[in-house]
Protein backbone atom coordinates (compact mmCIF):
# COMPACT_ATOMS: atom_id res chain seq x y z
CA UNK A 1 0.00 0.00 0.00
CA UNK A 2 1.19 3.52 -1.02
CA UNK A 3 0.50 7.04 0.39
CA UNK A 4 1.82 10.09 -0.37
CA UNK A 5 2.94 12.92 1.09
CA UNK A 6 3.41 17.15 0.62
CA UNK A 7 6.05 18.23 2.40
CA UNK A 8 7.02 21.74 0.76
CA UNK A 9 5.94 21.54 -2.44
CA UNK A 10 7.18 17.72 -2.91
CA UNK A 11 4.95 14.80 -3.09
CA UNK A 12 6.45 11.81 -1.70
CA UNK A 13 5.28 8.20 -2.22
CA UNK A 14 6.23 6.29 0.99
CA UNK A 15 5.26 2.71 1.37
CA UNK A 16 3.77 1.47 4.68
CA UNK A 17 4.89 -1.50 6.57
CA UNK A 18 2.17 -3.49 6.67
CA UNK A 19 3.87 -7.23 7.75
CA UNK A 20 2.17 -9.37 9.92
CA UNK A 21 4.58 -10.58 12.79
CA UNK A 22 3.75 -14.48 12.71
CA UNK A 23 6.03 -15.46 16.21
CA UNK A 24 2.93 -15.11 18.19
CA UNK A 25 0.41 -17.68 15.96
CA UNK A 26 3.95 -20.53 16.11
CA UNK A 27 3.87 -20.08 19.44
CA UNK A 28 0.07 -20.64 20.08
CA UNK A 29 -0.14 -23.00 17.30
CA UNK A 30 3.06 -25.10 19.10
CA UNK A 31 1.03 -24.75 22.38
CA UNK A 32 -1.79 -26.02 21.42
CA UNK A 33 0.04 -29.17 19.67
CA UNK A 34 1.71 -30.06 22.63
CA UNK A 35 -1.82 -29.82 24.75
CA UNK A 36 -3.60 -31.72 22.06
CA UNK A 37 -0.13 -34.96 22.41
CA UNK A 38 -0.58 -34.99 25.96
CA UNK A 39 -4.70 -35.27 26.44
CA UNK A 40 -4.97 -37.85 23.58
CA UNK A 41 -4.01 -40.92 25.42
CA UNK A 42 -6.38 -39.93 28.22
CA UNK A 43 -8.93 -40.02 26.05
CA UNK A 44 -8.67 -43.25 24.96
CA UNK A 45 -9.59 -44.85 28.19
CA UNK A 46 -11.59 -47.94 28.90
CA UNK A 47 -10.57 -51.29 30.32
CA UNK A 48 -7.44 -53.05 29.90
CA UNK A 49 -8.23 -56.49 28.05
CA UNK A 50 -6.51 -58.88 25.46
CA UNK A 51 -8.59 -59.77 23.16
CA UNK A 52 -7.90 -62.69 20.74
CA UNK A 53 -6.11 -61.85 17.31
CA UNK A 54 -7.49 -63.14 14.25
CA UNK A 55 -6.74 -62.53 10.40
CA UNK A 56 -10.35 -61.03 9.17
CA UNK A 57 -10.68 -57.54 11.25
CA UNK A 58 -13.23 -54.80 10.58
CA UNK A 59 -11.91 -50.93 11.60
CA UNK A 60 -14.88 -49.52 14.01
CA UNK A 61 -15.35 -45.65 13.33
CA UNK A 62 -18.78 -44.76 15.06
CA UNK A 63 -19.61 -45.16 18.69
CA UNK A 64 -21.56 -48.24 19.50
CA UNK A 65 -23.02 -50.39 22.87
CA UNK A 66 -19.43 -52.32 23.84
CA UNK A 67 -19.84 -55.31 26.56
CA UNK A 68 -16.49 -56.11 28.24
CA UNK A 69 -15.36 -58.92 30.11
CA UNK A 70 -12.18 -58.31 31.82
CA UNK A 71 -9.71 -61.29 32.90
CA UNK A 72 -11.27 -61.04 36.59
CA UNK A 73 -14.62 -61.73 34.74
CA UNK A 74 -15.95 -58.45 35.79
CA UNK A 75 -18.48 -57.53 32.83
CA UNK A 76 -18.14 -53.78 32.08
CA UNK A 77 -21.05 -51.53 30.08
CA UNK A 78 -20.29 -49.07 27.88
CA UNK A 79 -22.45 -46.46 27.21
CA UNK A 80 -21.89 -42.84 26.11
CA UNK A 81 -18.08 -43.57 26.04
CA UNK A 82 -18.46 -44.32 30.12
CA UNK A 83 -17.21 -47.81 31.12
CA UNK A 84 -18.94 -48.66 34.17
CA UNK A 85 -19.21 -52.32 35.76
CA UNK A 86 -22.13 -53.95 35.98
CA UNK A 87 -23.82 -57.21 37.54
CA UNK A 88 -24.56 -60.14 34.92
CA UNK A 89 -27.91 -60.03 36.30
CA UNK A 90 -28.44 -56.87 35.53
CA UNK A 91 -27.46 -56.70 31.99
CA UNK A 92 -30.30 -57.76 29.99
CA UNK A 93 -31.93 -54.55 31.64
CA UNK A 94 -29.32 -52.06 31.18
CA UNK A 95 -29.45 -53.11 27.73
CA UNK A 96 -32.91 -52.63 27.30
CA UNK A 97 -32.98 -49.39 28.67
CA UNK A 98 -29.91 -47.89 26.90
CA UNK A 99 -31.14 -49.18 23.54
CA UNK A 100 -32.91 -47.12 20.73
CA UNK A 101 -34.80 -48.12 18.29
CA UNK A 102 -35.99 -51.84 17.58
CA UNK A 103 -33.76 -54.19 19.57
CA UNK A 104 -33.45 -56.73 17.08
CA UNK A 105 -31.56 -53.97 14.46
CA UNK A 106 -29.05 -53.25 17.13
CA UNK A 107 -25.23 -54.18 17.30
CA UNK A 108 -23.62 -54.85 20.26
CA UNK A 109 -19.56 -55.17 20.56
CA UNK A 110 -18.08 -58.15 22.59
CA UNK A 111 -15.07 -57.40 24.10
CA UNK A 112 -13.11 -60.34 25.65
CA UNK A 113 -10.26 -61.54 27.41
CA UNK A 114 -8.40 -64.29 25.68
CA UNK A 115 -7.79 -65.90 29.21
CA UNK A 116 -12.08 -65.38 30.23
CA UNK A 117 -13.65 -69.16 30.24
CA UNK A 118 -15.96 -69.61 28.01
CA UNK A 119 -18.92 -70.24 30.64
CA UNK A 120 -18.46 -66.67 31.71
CA UNK A 121 -18.18 -65.36 27.71
CA UNK A 122 -21.48 -67.63 26.94
CA UNK A 123 -23.52 -66.24 30.05
CA UNK A 124 -22.92 -62.80 28.77
CA UNK A 125 -23.72 -63.87 25.38
CA UNK A 126 -26.84 -65.17 26.90
CA UNK A 127 -27.56 -61.54 28.70
CA UNK A 128 -27.38 -59.84 25.76
CA UNK A 129 -30.00 -62.31 23.68
CA UNK A 130 -32.45 -62.06 26.35
CA UNK A 131 -32.13 -58.50 25.91
CA UNK A 132 -33.79 -59.11 22.67
CA UNK A 133 -30.29 -58.17 20.69
CA UNK A 134 -29.62 -60.79 17.96
CA UNK A 135 -26.56 -59.31 16.61
CA UNK A 136 -23.87 -59.44 18.54
CA UNK A 137 -20.30 -58.92 17.15
CA UNK A 138 -17.25 -59.69 18.60
CA UNK A 139 -14.04 -57.58 19.34
CA UNK A 140 -10.62 -59.02 18.06
CA UNK A 141 -7.24 -58.00 17.15
CA UNK A 142 -5.59 -57.98 13.44
CA UNK A 143 -3.17 -61.24 13.62
CA UNK A 144 0.07 -60.11 12.65
CA UNK A 145 2.20 -62.80 11.40
CA UNK A 146 6.24 -63.15 12.37
CA UNK A 147 8.37 -63.50 9.78
CA UNK A 148 9.04 -67.23 8.74
CA UNK A 149 5.82 -67.73 10.48
CA UNK A 150 4.03 -69.13 7.33
CA UNK A 151 6.62 -71.27 6.02
CA UNK A 152 6.90 -73.14 9.47
CA UNK A 153 2.68 -73.74 9.02
CA UNK A 154 3.26 -74.98 5.53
Amino acid sequence: MAFSTNSGGQIRTQTALAEINITPLVDVVLVLLIIFMVTAPVLQSGINVAVPHTRSVNQLTEERTVVTINKDQVVYLQTGGADRAINLDDLTSSLRSTGKGDPAKRTIYLRADEKVPFGAFASVMDAVKRAGITNISIVTQPLESAPGEESAAK
